[in-house]
């Protein structure tokens, strides 16, 4: 995938627009997607002057259909793109004791079936070509949804249970699914959250965030935690999930559920 362009989405500003960055230092050209022409037109000169590369803007608004229908159009049919980098993403205040349900209709709408469906656009054309990779941008409250109000957390389990299943199926046809889960991370994110990132600890950098998912990239590892000092607890909890999956399939209810 040396020579494969990438489609960054989320791109103008934050984690996606670091993505951009690494990828185009990495010789990588670039189809850069968000909603704010400006800042991706602003990165796109910085990027061609600095690194040489092609980097076409492609502003969208992800929750919108028809926005969202010409990128999964440009994923189907343009042959050069090789990495899906599905990194756009938000949140919104509070939780269900006063919920506002027009955003959490479109926090849905971006976090959930936005990643979903241009990873659907992108996977059959790179199952038939028998490689390329979709990077998918989860969060580690994918695994601690008890320390977030609302329904951010479940958002981002969705993604990561997504980029496992996408693994699953098509990682032995070549194509390489990777889930990032950033911790606590120095983004515009926070502003949506309605919370000052300046009383949140252990705010990671964005740059470093990115750098470390791209070694993850580089491994080939199927989920990449940057904040996670000991890999151990990683692999214990996904051992213990996997220890489970043959007692799923039962005939009659376990012994304890029975009166």
């Amino acid at each position: 995938m040396a020579n494969r362009t990438a489609l960054v989405t989320g791109a103008s500003t934050g984690i996606g627009a670091v993505y951009a960055d690494r990828l185009a230092r990495r010789g990588h050209d670039l189809v850069l997607v968000a909603r704010d022409k400006a800042k991706l037109d602003a990165l796109a000169a910085r990027l061609k002057s600095e690194t040489g590369v092609a980097a076409e803007v492609l502003p969208a608004d992800l929750t919108d259909s028809a926005d969202r229908s010409n990128v999964e159009l440009r994923l189907q049919e343009d042959s050069r793109i090789g990495i899906l980098i599905n990194n756009a993403g938000t949140t919104v205040p509070g939780g269900f004791s006063n919920p506002d349900l027009d955003s959490l209709d479109r926090l849905i709408r971006l976090n959930v079936t936005a990643v979903t469906r241009l990873a659907a656009a992108v996977a059959p054309r790179f199952a038939a070509e028998g490689e390329g990779a979709i990077v998918n941008v989860a969060s580690v409250l994918a695994l601690a949804p008890e320390i977030f109000p609302g329904i951010y957390p479940a958002t981002k389990a969705f993604v990561l249970t997504l980029s496992q299943s996408l693994q699953g199926e098509l990682g032995p046809r070549g194509v390489y699914v990777q889930a990032v889960l950033p911790g606590a991370t120095r983004t515009e994110i926070w502003t949506h959250a309605g919370r000052d990132v300046n009383t949140i600890p252990g705010v990671m950098e964005v740059d470093e965030l990115v750098d470390a998912a791209l070694v993850g990239f580089d491994r080939r590892e199927p989920v990449t935690i940057p904040p996670l000092p000991d890999a151990a607890q990683w692999d214990a909890f996904s051992g213990a999930r996997m220890a489970m999956l043959p007692n799923f399939r039962q005939s009659h209810a376990a012994a304890r559920y029975r009166a």
